[in-house]
This record gives C-alpha cells, sequence and structure tokens, in this order.
C-alpha cells in the first residue's frame, strides 16, 4: 500500500478507537474523565492525516483513482463516526447534534459515495471540489466543538452559558447540513450527466 493510502487507512483505524473511548464510560460509567483525554488526541491525528494523504500523495506522485475514492471513504467513515457520539454524552439525555441532522447528513454522503461510485464505473475519478473542502472543514470545526462540550461535561467544569454554547453546537451542525447538500448539488451539476448514461 503507498503511503499516501496508509495515511488515509488510518482514518478508518481510528474511529471505531474514537467511537469505543467515547461511550465506554457511557457504558460502564467508569472513566469519562480519562477516556475522552484520550480520544481527541486520537482524533486530532485521524484528522491531520486527511493533510498528510494528500501532501504524500503529491509530493510521491501517488495521486491516483483509487486515492480519489479512497480518501472521501475514509472522510465519511470518521466524520459519521464522530457526529454519531455526539448524539450522546455521559450526562443522560444530554445531546449535541439533533439525530434528524445526522439522518440528513448520512444520506447526503451515502448519495455522494454512490455518486463516486457510478463514476468510477463509467472511467471517471470524482475528485474533491472546492464546496467539498468547505464542508468537511465546517465538518471538523462542529465535531471538535461538540467535543470540546462534552469534555466540560465530563470535567465538571460546566459554565453557567452552557445552552447558549449547545445553541453554538446546533447551529453549526445546521450549517453543516446546508453546506453538504449545497456541495453535493455542485457535485450533481458537474457529475450529474454521469447518471444519464446507466
Amino acid at each position: 500500500m503507498k503511503l499516501s493510502n496508509k495515511f488515509t487507512f488510518t482514518r478508518i483505524i481510528f474511529a471505531p478507537i474514537f467511537f469505543l473511548l467515547y461511550f465506554i464510560p457511557i457504558w460502564t460509567g467508569c472513566g469519562s474523565k480519562v477516556s475522552l483525554l484520550i480520544a481527541l488526541p486520537c482524533l486530532i491525528f485521524a484528522e491531520f492525516t486527511d493533510y498528510l494523504d494528500g501532501h504524500y500523495a503529491r509530493k510521491h506522485n501517488e495521486v491516483s483513482d483509487f486515492g480519489k475514492l479512497f480518501d472521501p471513504f475514509a472522510d465519511v467513515v470518521l466524520h459519521l463516526t464522530g457526529f454519531i457520539c455526539l448524539m450522546h454524552s455521559v450526562k443522560a439525555g444530554l445531546s449535541y447534534m439533533p439525530v434528524y441532522f445526522f439522518v440528513l447528513i448520512m444520506l447526503r454522503e451515502f448519495s455522494q459515495n454512490f455518486l463516486r461510485m457510478v463514476a468510477a464505473k463509467q472511467g471517471t475519478a470524482i475528485a474533491a471540489r472546492k464546496g467539498g473542502k468547505l464542508k468537511t472543514v465546517v465538518y471538523i470545526v462542529a465535531e471538535f466543538y461538540g467535543i470540546f462540550l462534552e469534555l466540560l461535561v465530563r470535567l465538571e467544569l460546566v459554565p453557567d452559558f452552557f445552552g447558549a454554547m449547545q445553541i453554538g453546537a446546533f447551529a453549526l451542525f445546521a450549517i453543516c447540513v446546508i453546506l453538504s447538500y449545497a456541495s453535493f448539488i455542485d457535485y450533481l451539476i458537474h457529475f450529474g450527466k454521469i447518471l444519464k448514461d446507466i
């Protein structure tokens, strides 16, 4: 496996690791502070590999059609895993991402991956466009903001204005949904003709 694809694969490996570290305290009631402090650096490194795979793919001339499919697939695996986590908290009844936002984003991402697979079958590799890259950046910002809120809860450092901070999380996830569909429409405009040839 090429070095760039190894970095991409790292995101797929770290997704279940982060999931387990996040949920073990919710399932067991133990280690709520330690687990997230361990999980956070794992997630930071996993997100950083998104830069590393592109950097080394260009540096070592490893840009390939496979990489153009594998990279966004790994992103989807990691981000949807993070979003699933943020629908739950160690505090019963607390959630940072509404389930309907998650479902909308999940449907968009599955549809986008389907479009990529159809395009690949037709001999066209769909690379990330600017709208898709912006969407990914906002995903990451919303994800880490939600984790920051959960960290405050687990460390028992919840401020009096925590409710306003939750509204901020809601707004960020709403922007995620808007950008995800705006970028998907952009992909359909540029690559939708592929579907007509099926």
